[in-house]
């Protein structure tokens, strides 16, 4: 591995750095004649080949910010407009080693890298994301398809199976891994006597078959590879903010070794992280759910120039602030979210004042509970799910009201829980219910709840055997984490309300779904892997292009509904385990703003145009 550092002069301003110090979460700018000079260079292999598609990083010395672009077809590579200082700068593909260096900013810089490709095959493996991990899974007969599909729907249901698979254990150890595992629910919580029972009736096979693919003499796993960045997803400009691991969690350190940066550490461990949801004010700063438990807060606020974290906490009875798993920003700029105090309620914080309400469901109503999503509609309601429908709060009179779903409870013990949930134009609200493959609308007027059924994946229901038939004729999972192979779960929902279309993520089957709000008529879109791409949530925006994080995946995918085409978005950390995104729209320009819930980080995503592109080469020259 080797780098080579060089240093131009070019001019710069107070003007131009008060303009580089304010960009904060702001869609990078084109530069000027007046900019600070745009750190920029090239990436090539030993051999001199030009690298395309190279994830190029930069972090000032102290910061909390990282900065990350994507080289081009001709292995050129250009930051919009940084602040002066000493920086970190980094540049990987996956197959090579990651190649550092430093740059001080002064007047402008450059860096060229050389990478080196990796020979080692673990090292390999360990550099992976969770979607290569997964398609290297053999498939070779009918019991191999049975049991990959069994790892896509039971074994990522809390963590990408980059983590687990990024080691090798025999039988006896891949045994003892399952049996943890199904022990533990989706939350990270262990019941020792509360097993997943599709763990538990498949163990025997999938140790096997684990062994056989990532056993201790390396197994039947195969590397694959997915094309880079290139295109529209080359001019993605990443800001990431690093958020402080938990201060209330024994660790061993208050700083993660491994925080996802440097590809070949592998996915690193999701102990001490916070975030779980994220949205941007209407200021550019940034707010996250803390979903582990803590004794400092509730969420918090990321200064989105500084990258400097507020904790506002709300107290629970347990001693600890109150945990939060979902967070929007409203029409009108509010911050709204649950709170397991530990019955759960709705709150909410005005960015501007940064007054806390709380808002309590009163006795003999059904609790904010569960996987818990929050939306508004366009009366102004904030919807939350509950563990048997929903509530719908109106914040002027302070009222909640609520409505159950049709099936809460399903045959042999099933549970429905709500999981995503949206608001319509006219008051309406519907929700999904992950294990149930279900969608569930809200009537405002009338207060009636329908249900539309998504149907059940017929490849999978094909494949299994009349001992697999006969178990599942038994069975009804109880959570989310434990659906039927043939199951679309459908997880975070989005709507574009003026047009009436609500956009859901099917996990399990590597869907979207287009439901039309009025008539539930519903398409089910495939992504460009149905089997590796697990989408989380689908948020659409004013061009009608779909947002829809790959959480296992570390991508973000932009479904344009217009064309029907899809463009697939690096991120610039492994094991980042992204959650629902939410959007910044200005003008012509969106922001996607999302948190790494395994990675501890909250990130912006902009994409600069091919203006842009032109006028910051020109100005690197």
């Amino acid at each position: 591995m080797s780098s080579i550092l060089s240093f131009a002069a070019n001019r710069t301003t107070g003007a131009a750095l008060a303009l580089s110090l304010l960009a904060g979460v702001a869609v990078p700018k084109a530069a000027s004649a007046a900019d600070p000079s745009i750190l920029n260079g090239a990436v090539t292999s030993p051999a001199g080949e030009k690298l395309g598609g190279v994830t190029v990083s930069a972090k000032a010395i102290g910061s909390p910010i990282s900065t990350t672009v994507f080289t081009d077809e001709a292995g050129a590579y250009y930051f919009p407009p940084l602040p002066p200082g000493k920086y970190r700068v980094w540049a990987q593909a996956l197959g090579f080693e990651t190649a550092n260096s430093e740059a001080e900013l002064k007047t402008g810089a450059r860096a060229d890298f050389s990478l080196k490709k990796i020979e080692d095959t673990e090292r390999l493996i360990r550099q992976l994301p969770g979607d290569l991990i997964l398609a290297g899974l053999p498939e070779d007969t009918a019991d191999d398809m049975r049991m990959k599909r069994i790892v896509h729907n039971n074994c990522t249901s809390c963590h990408t199976p980059s983590y687990f698979l990024q080691h090798r254990f025999d039988e006896a150890g891949w045994h003892a891994i399952i049996e943890a595992m199904k022990s533990i629910n989706v939350y990270g919580v262990y019941r020792a006597n509360q097993h997943n029972p599709v763990l538990d009736f498949h163990q025997d096979a999938l140790a096997k078959y684990l062994a056989k693919t990532r056993g201790p003499n390396g197994g039947a796993f195969k590397i694959t590879s997915r094309p880079r960045p290139a295109g529209e997803a080359a001019r993605a400009v990443f800001r990431e903010y690093d958020v402080p691991l938990n201060p209330d969690q024994q660790l061993p350190s208050a700083t993660p070794p491994n925080n996802g940066s440097d590809w070949t550490k592998a996915t690193t461990s999701r102990a001490g992280s916070l975030p779980h949801d994220a949205a941007p004010d209407l200021d550019g700063n940034l707010w996250f759910a803390a979903v582990a438990p803590n004794k400092t807060m509730s969420v918090g606020r990321i200064d989105g120039k500084t990258g400097a974290l507020k904790p506002f906490r709300i107290d629970a009875a347990s001693g600890n602030a109150a945990t939060v798993h979902g967070l929007i920003r409203d029409g009108e700029g509010v911050i709204w979210f649950n709170a397991w105090m530990p019955k759960g309620g709705l709150a909410k914080v005005d960015p501007k004042t940064e007054k806390v309400a709380v808002y309590m469901p009163p006795e003999g109503m059904s609790h904010i509970d569960g996987p818990v999503t929050l939306d508004y509609d366009s009366k102004g309601g904030i919807w939350a799910g509950t563990n048997d429908g929903a509530l719908r709060f109106d914040p002027v009179a302070e009222k909640f009201t609520e409505f159950k779903s049709v099936n809460p409870r399903g045959p042999n013990g099933a549970v429905g829980q709500t999981y995503g949930i949206v608001g319509d134009k006219d008051g309406n609200g519907y929700w999904s219910q992950m294990a149930f493959d279900t969608i569930v609308k809200a009537n405002l007027a009338t207060g009636e709840t329908t249900e539309l059924k998504l149907p059940p994946v017929k490849d999978e229901m094909a494949r299994a055997t009349a001992a697999d038939n006969a178990f599942y004729a038994t069975y009804g999972p109880r959570e989310i984490g434990t659906p039927f192979p043939w199951s679309q779960g459908p997880r975070r929902m989005g709507i574009d309300r003026e047009r009436g279309i609500i956009w859901v993520a099917n996990s399990w089957s590597g869907t979207l779904g287009r439901v039309d709000a009025k008539t539930l008529q519903t398409t089910l879109i495939p992504l460009p892997n149905t089997f590796t791409n697990q989408p989380y949530a689908a948020i659409p925006d004013k061009h009608q292009n779909v947002w829809t994080p790959l959480w296992t995946t570390d991508q973000i995918a932009k479904y344009d509904s217009k064309a029907g085409t899809w463009t697939m978005f690096d991120l610039p950390t492994r094991g980042t385990e992204v959650r629902i995104p939410a959007l910044l729209e200005r003008g012509d320009n969106v922001e996607v703003v999302f948190a790494y819930a395994r990675s501890s980080k909250i990130a912006v995503l902009s994409v600069r145009s091919e203006a842009d592109m032109a006028a910051a080469q020109a100005q690197a020259q």
